[in-house]
Formats: C-alpha cells, structure tokens, sequence
C-alpha cells in the first residue's frame, strides 16, 4: 500500500550556549512546520546547544542545561516527530547525538556513529563513539537517522545499516563548515550513497557563523539515484518541505513542497556571503551593534568597509583615516571617496605630531633609528592604539583589514594594523581580494570601491615610495606558494618542481614560519578555505624545522 510521509528540514542559525535563543528558533520552526502538515521535523547537528560547543563539553553543568533544553523542546512540541541534535551526556561521557521526540518525550536517541578528527573537527576530544544504529517508524516508513560524518564513508556506512534491515529515508544531521568547493563535495557524497542504496535521503546543515566558521546551510533532499531534487537557501535560515511516497514496491520518492531556493552563482558568489554572514554573525552574537574600520585608500580596507556595510548597514559602521607624512593624496581622496560611495561616517584623525612625539621620545634610547622598520611599524602601531581607544570609549568593535598573503608572511604589525576583534578576510588571498572588489561593484552597478583604489600598486605607505613589491614576490606567485605549503601541506620540492621559482619558494617558506608568533596573536577570521590559520593549523611557535629546498631534499 503506498504511503506518505511530509518531512521538513528546519535549517536554523543557532549560538553555542544559548539554549534560550536556540530553543526559540526550534519551536517558530516547529509552528511553521505544523501549519503545513509536517509529519517529521528535522534539525541539524547538536542544534541544541550549537555547534562547535568545545571545551564547555567537559562541563557537567553546561550538558544539564543542554538536557533540560532537549527536554523543553520535547513538552512544547508534542505534535510532531522530531529529530534533533544534542549532546547526549552519560556518565562522565558524551555522545554527539540525535533525539527523537515524540508525544512530549524523548522516545530514542542516535549516537553519531563516526567522528572526525582533522581539520577544525576535534569530536575525538569530546565524544564516544555510538555503536548502534536505529530506526525511527513514522506510520509504517521507516527512516534511518545518521550524523554528518557518519554519511561520508559509503563502505562504513553499508555495515551500519545492514544492522537495521530495509528502510525507506536516511536521514543525515548535519553541521558541515564552509570553504570554497564544499557544496560539490556533499553533492558528490550524495550522488554515491544514492548509488549505493538506492532510498531517498535528507540531509540537513546548520547555517550561521560561529567564530570563524561559517555553516553555509544549503540542505537538501535527494531521490533514490542521489540526484537533489530540492535544496534550501544558502547562508541564511530555511524550511525545506517534501513528501516522501512509498510505494507498494519499489524504492520511495520525493515531491517538493517547498519553492526552490535561490542559489550561489559562483565562487565569488559564495564567498561574498560567507564573509557577509560571518562578519554579522560574530559581530552580533559577540553583543556589538557598531564597527570601526581604519581606511587607508588601500583596497584590503575598503573591501573589508564593504562587507561591514553590507552584513550590518551603514549607519553601524565607522571609517576611521589617520594619515601621516607618508600618505599620498590619492590615497587619503580613495578612503573619502570610499566612505562616502558606502554611507558611513568618516572620522580624520592626522598621527603627524603623535608620531614626531613617539620618535623623539624613542630617540633618547641609543640604537633608535627614525629610518628604520621600527619607525615604519611605529606609525601602524599608533593607528591601532587610536582604533582600541575609540572601541574601549565608543563600544565598538575593530575590524582588522590584513589578508591572507600577508598574515601568512607576517606582511603586518605585531600590535598594529593586526590589532582588532575580528579580521574579515584573514583567509582570502591578495588575488581574491582584487576579485571580491571588482565583484563587490559589479553586484552594486557603479563603483563603491574606487577604480583607483583596485588599479593602484599595493603599498603600506610607511616611508616615501614604499611598495609591497619591495618586500613580497608578485602576488599571484605568493598565493600559489601559500596554497601549495599552507593549505596543501606540499614540500618546498614539490613546490619547485611544479614550476614556481626557487628562491621565491624558499624565502616565503621562511617568511612563514618565522611568523608564527605573530599569527598565534592575531584575531579571528572568516574560514573560506579549507585551511586557515586558527583551528585548521596547529603549528609550534618554537621550531627549528628547516622546510626549504635544497638539491638534497
């Protein structure tokens, strides 16, 4: 006899911690469900106490609350079968797992059965690992809930279920991270388990920023052959709505209910909005309403401006120029020009005479050289005690203006232009960045970045015709460095024998390990790669590993 089943896929943007809040996402989900008859109701990984909630695992009290949350969820939603994620607390042990609650109680509980332990996933710290599948029955359907990991080994996951015999849906809560490319990886992981079973599958991701994550959301519901038949918004919140038909024979099927969702156009596309919702996200969820951008006229910092404007408006956002002697016209009218294409206030406030002060101050001290690079990293040095002073007076939080190519070579000040909350693109390349400004102006039909700001050799200006070229290798030839030995882990032979120069190779290979010190101190960023520094990469800052090729090596 053919039966039906209506699934929703409550794709929420929850807060580590803050049971309250998340709970409250739950339940307006659950309302919208049941008003469009809803069956079965599905949120994403440990959704309960958000994701990644680290070391507070380790605290008996915070997995109590997290218990007694699950519970409040279960008395308030007795109507419908949920599925939610929650960390399962069992003496002095915890589970990464899914509750099914059903009647106002909690009826069965899946413990993620895989856990990863790589990248910015340490589950191994945390958690024990499940060892028994289980079957939700919703009428006579029945469907198999699994856990994020848990559905990327397809030879894995054929043992798990052959434990629970037939069934009609996999389930699959989620909590996967954004970086560039993810969404084709699932959709591959998708396409091959539908090959290998041959049952519909449902997969639901959380969306959000969470310190320099970004959940991207994008869940989806597959058919039989693992083809997606429908997928909810990317990087913001959704309910996604289908029927699940089975058949007297043969394999069950999917029927939309939802509207498609819009989605990301491209690369750019995607990575525009990742940096859009982890900037807001961690902005808001850290309690600040208002931001300081310092504004050079360089492209870094008017392209960071751009993302603040976006993700939280203009009036909560203020530029903040400081010129000294060494700041072209050109420059200072690019940050006028800028401030003024976005909306924002634009402060001025001139470091001449604070830094001619400092100098002599420092000039009473033998060995002080006003021609040197501790001059040069003075002037950025003052420019983030101005910035710090006006967040610790006006509560305002600091946006860093630093990318990749220079966190990753140390290319920045130690107290300076690194100083700040949160550093919007710490992970997107120099060459990207030229990129996401032209992007940024093209989605606006005129140019918020000036032209000038984008075409303009790259310079700190910092002492009189300073050039980042003075100091770095061709951009396009240092991102190529970087990827290859930080973000693909490849030697400095490989590098060279790839094609890339080397001298090149081995002085940005010293440029990075020498600075670890300094990454170690910086603020967080958005992750858009699927290595950034932070959680993705461990490394001591006391090292004396030699890296650099030689024709031994």
């Amino acid at each position: 006899m053919r039966q039906t089943l209506r699934i929703g896929l409550a794709q929420i943007n929850t807060t580590v911690g803050d049971f309250q809040g998340n709970l409250y996402k739950m339940i307006e989900s659950w309302q919208q469900a049941r008003e469009q008859g809803v069956e079965l109701l599905v949120f994403p990984e440990l959704a309960i106490c958000g994701y990644p909630p680290e070391d507070l695992l380790h605290k008996p009290h915070f997995l109590q609350a997290n218990r007694t949350a699950l519970q409040a969820l279960a008395s308030a939603c007795p109507d419908i079968v949920l599925v939610v994620g929650f960390a399962d607390g069992q003496e002095h042990k915890a589970y990464n797992a899914a509750a099914i609650l059903r009647e106002g109680e909690i009826d069965q509980i899946y413990r993620k059965g895989r856990l990863p332990n790589f990248s910015v996933f340490d589950e191994s710290r945390y958690f024990v690992t499940g060892l028994e599948p289980v079957v939700i029955e919703v009428g006579s359907i029945r469907v198999v809930p699994t856990i994020c990991y848990d559905l990327w080994n397809v030879s894995w996951l054929e043992k798990w279920l052959e434990r629970v015999g037939s069934f009609d849906l996999l389930l699959n809560i989620s909590a996967s991270p954004f970086d560039m490319g993810k969404i084709r990886k699932r959709e591959a992981v998708i396409r091959r388990y539908g090959e290998e079973f041959a049952t519909p599958l449902a997969y639901c991701n959380l969306v959000g920023g969470q310190d320099e994550l970004v959940f991207d959301g994008r869940s989806m519901l597959a058919d039989a052959s693992g083809r997606v038949v429908l997928r909810a918004a990317p990087f913001e919140e959704d309910l996604l709505i289908a029927d699940i038909v089975v058949p007297a024979k043969g394999p069950a099927s999917l029927t939309p209910i939802s509207h498609p969702a819009k989605r990301c156009e491209d690369q750019l596309d995607e990575v525009y909005s990742a940096l859009l919702l982890g900037t807001r996200d961690y902005v808001r969820k850290n309690g600040f309403s208002n931001i300081l951008v310092g504004l050079s006229g360089g492209i870094d910092s008017a392209l960071t401006a751009a993302i603040a404007v976006a993700a939280l408006g203009p009036d909560q956002v203020v530029g903040i120029t400081m010129p000294s002697k060494f700041n072209s016209s050109e420059t200072l009218a690019d940050a006028s020009l800028l401030a003024e294409n976005l909306g924002i206030t634009l402060q001025t406030l001139p470091i001449g005479a604070v830094l001619d002060h400092f100098n002599e101050t420092l000039a009473r001290v033998p060995g002080w050289d006003a021609g040197g690079i501790a001059y040069e990293n003075l002037q950025a040095r003052i420019r983030g005690t101005l910035l710090m002073s006006l967040s610790n007076q006006l509560g305002a939080m600091v946006l860093t203006t630093g990318n990749k190519s220079e966190t990753s070579v140390g290319y920045s000040t130690l107290y300076g232009d690194s100083a700040g909350g949160f550093a919007v693109i710490k992970d997107v390349p120099k060459t990207l960045v030229y990129r996401l400004a032209r992007y940024v102006n093209e989605r606006a039909g005129k140019a918020v970045i000036p032209e000038t700001t984008i075409t303009r050799a790259p310079s700190a200006e910092l002492r009189p015709d300073q050039k980042d070229s003075d100091s770095l290798p061709d951009y396009e030839v240092l991102d190529e460095i970087i990827r290859g030995y930080v973000e693909r882990d490849e030697s400095a032979a490989q590098l060279v024998e790839s094609g890339l120069p080397e001298e090149e190779v081995n002085r940005v290979i010293r440029l990075i390990d020498r600075n670890e010190y300094k990454r170690r101190q910086s603020p967080p960023g958005v992750r858009i790669t699927n290595k950034a520094f932070g959680k993705d990469r461990r490394l001591p800052i006391t090292n004396r590993y030699d890296a650099t090729y030689t024709k031994s090596s």
